[in-house]
Order: structure tokens, then sequence, then C-alpha cells
């Protein structure tokens, strides 16, 4: 259930947190950042999915045992930057071709849908950073 936003949109803010990379670490990730958008009184449907998705492929492809993920949330202007940081630099993300056939491995397609553009920044070594900016206008 998608609550109305009644408080006016921040035009400037940074969230980040350290999350174990387990399931329930991508999890937390996603709800805490919901919180944080909704105390913004930014949108939340398709900024949730891209944060869920980035936390999702954290713990399943960077996972490193004794490491955390980091999730960084800025909002500039009219531009809510979400990144998602591992230890796992050297497993780069890629968008499957749709002709691929797994059950899963599709996540990238919604960031890619839902973003106005995405990247991922390597370093410092060992990390990874996979970002995705999404425009707020009109809201």
């Amino acid at each position: 259930m998608n609550r109305e936003i009644t408080q006016p949109r921040a035009r400037s803010g940074q969230f980040a947190v350290q999350l174990s990379t387990t399931r329930r670490g991508a999890r937390l990730a996603r709800l805490l950042a919901t919180e944080q958008l909704r105390s913004w009184g930014l949108p939340l449907d398709d900024a949730r999915q891209v944060i869920a998705e980035l936390a999702s492929n954290a713990v399943m492809h960077g996972y490193v045992p004794g490491r955390d993920f980091r999730i960084l949330l800025t909002v500039t202007g009219d531009t809510l930057r979400i990144e998602v940081a591992d230890a796992r630099g050297e497993r780069l993300p890629r968008v499957l071709d749709q002709s691929e056939v797994y059950e899963s491995g599709r996540g990238l397609l919604v960031v890619e849908a839902l973003a106005t553009r995405w990247g991922v920044r390597q370093g410092p070594f060992p990390r990874k950073t996979v970002w995705a900016e999404l425009a707020l206008t009109g809201s």
C-alpha cells in the first residue's frame, strides 16, 4: 500500500547505512531506505524497486564472509541517486539478454527500465558500487 505523501519534497539530502550481506540485510536496506524516502516526501514505488534489486544483487553476488554492503541515497534537486557498494569488485554486474533463459537474473533489466541512467564504479579495492539515478520531476 502506497501512502499519500503530504510533506514538501526534499531538494537535497543524504542517507547511508551499512548492513550485513544477508537476505535480512537486503530486506532491511529496502525498509530503511523506504522510510527515509518517505521522510523526504519522495515518491516510493520506483525507488523501492531499484533499492530492492540492487541490495538483493549485493547479497547474492557481492557476498564475502565478514564483509558488509552499504547503501547511499542522495537527493540533489530533481534527482535521486541510489548507490549500493559491496566487497566483490571483481564481479561486475551485467544485464542479461532477454533471450537468455534463466529463472532469475533479470533485476538489472528492472533497474534499467526505471532509472534515467545507471552504472558501476570500481574501487576502492576490493569494492564496487552499482548506482542508479531516478528523476524526481513531476513529484
